[in-house]
């Protein structure tokens, strides 16, 4: 299977150009300048020129606080340009995988959220991934399926778990909010994931495999129990840890409001795709483990 995918260095991309390629899938990573997301012109000629079976839009503008003052740029690229992408795919025939987030939730229920909840992001990040999902599927319908994943970490670039193992290298504990819940999940756990559903989109036309899916690792977590488990996981490789501090979101204001709750459920993508993705701690423990090893 020829996947292009959209962007060249994020989480997700990077971990499906090597998941996807250890199954055998060809992966093409497509990104600025010859893709890019604030130029649909742009987006549509690069995903016409892979010439793919199909195309994973995993590409985004992901700085949440940032977004509050770059709103803009954040609806120009998570919304317009998802919508190119939908443009491209729809011409060129071929399925589409969007990648969206629990942030379009505004994380007041007290239970795991479905795919027929009621949407209402709090800030401009989440306004503007739930303007392309929706972009997505005002345009593309019949052929894209929209994956929402969450607390994503991983590997590669910047996200918790690296943040967590750089400050424990000089503090001795570590101040961690413990009222906001929600799925982590590794962003290897998510390609494998994406693979999975983007080979069905491609060997059937069922409509049911369409449409809108939450995709995150089983179990649950506060943000202090994942430093918890990322701190533990790295005692074993005698790697930097710390001693956590349970602390209230009020504590640690920031210009983005994040979701109390972000944890989804995922019982529509297990029956209808079969995917299930491995409980988180684990998959920390593998992640934290390559990190030592790269380190070392």
């Amino acid at each position: 299977m020829r996947i292009a995918v959209t962007g060249k260095s994020g989480q997700i991309v990077s971990a499906l150009l090597e998941r996807g390629r250890a199954a055998g899938h060809e992966v093409l990573a497509l990104g600025r300048p010859e893709l890019d997301l604030a130029d649909p012109d742009s987006v549509v000629a690069a995903l016409k020129a892979s010439a793919p079976d199909v195309i994973v839009s995993a590409a985004a503008y992901t700085a949440v606080d940032k977004a509050e003052v770059e709103a803009g740029l954040a609806h120009a690229v998570n919304g317009a340009g998802a919508g190119a992408v939908a443009s491209a795919a729809k011409s060129l025939g071929v399925p589409l995988v969007h990648v969206s987030t629990d942030y379009v939730f505004d994380g007041g229920l007290d239970r795991p959220y479905r795919e027929d909840d009621a949407t209402g992001p709090t800030g401009a990040y989440g306004a503007s991934k739930l303007a392309g999902e929706r972009a997505v599927l005002e345009t593309y319908p019949e052929n894209s399926a929209v994956l929402r994943v969450a607390w994503v970490y991983s590997p590669f670039g910047t996200n918790f778990v690296k943040t967590m193992l750089r400050l424990a290298q000089d503090r001795e504990e570590v101040s961690v909010v413990a009222d906001q819940w929600g799925n982590p999940t590794s962003a290897l756990d998510i390609a494998d994931g994406i693979a999975k559903v983007a080979a069905k989109l491609v060997e059937s036309d069922d409509a049911a495999l369409r449409g809108i899916f939450h995709m995150t690792s089983s179990g649950k977590a506060s943000w202090a129990d994942f430093a918890n488990e990322i701190f533990a996981a790295s005692a074993t490789h005698d790697g930097p840890c710390a001693r956590v501090k349970r602390i209230a979101t009020a504590d640690y204001p920031t210009p983005a409001t994040r979701p109390a709750n972000s944890r989804l459920n995922c019982n529509r993508i297990a029956e209808i795709h079969g995917v299930v993705l491995p409980d988180w701690r684990g998959a920390v423990k593998t992640v934290v483990a390559r990190l030592h090893t790269a380190s070392a």
